[in-house]
């Protein structure tokens, strides 16, 4: 298997990144435009003016950029030192499907118990994904 394959889960967990962050101006702007807020409310964070459906976005980016770097820096590990198998793969886009679940339900219905369900699941892949790699590294 070519060990570039390891990149298209990686390239797709940074189009979710970018797709949330274009998500965070559009509903600012939005209730800026409904006067539900105003530029005064971000400027040193977020007020508690700002309604939650405006800042669950910025939230959600924010758990885009803390764990998921784990992934990236394993799969660039994988690319490297190998081996990218089926089961890896399995591993990666396992992790990212449930990343996906995770800022779907974070940016719509935001249902706790459904998006805890999403978030530890992936955590638990991600821990698979870096206990196989250690193990590849070991043998």
């Amino acid at each position: 298997m070519d060990k570039t394959s390891i990149l298209f889960p990686m390239v797709a967990l940074a189009i979710l990144t970018f797709a949330v962050l274009l998500l965070i101006p559009l509903r600012r702007f939005g209730a800026g435009s409904a006067g539900q807020i105003r530029y005064d409310d971000f400027k040193y964070g977020e007020s508690a003016r700002v309604p939650p459906e405006v800042s669950i976005p910025n939230r959600n980016m924010m758990n885009l950029l803390e764990l998921p770097l784990l992934f990236y820096v394993a799969c660039l590990t994988y690319l490297v030192i190998g081996p990218v198998d089926d089961y890896v793969l399995l591993l990666a886009w396992l992790y990212v499907a449930l990343r996906i679940a995770h800022s779907a339900i974070h940016v719509t219905y935001n249902r706790v118990r459904h998006r805890l369900i999403a978030f530890g699941l992936s955590n638990l892949v991600l821990i698979m994904f870096w206990t196989n790699l250690i193990r590849g590294a070991a043998a």
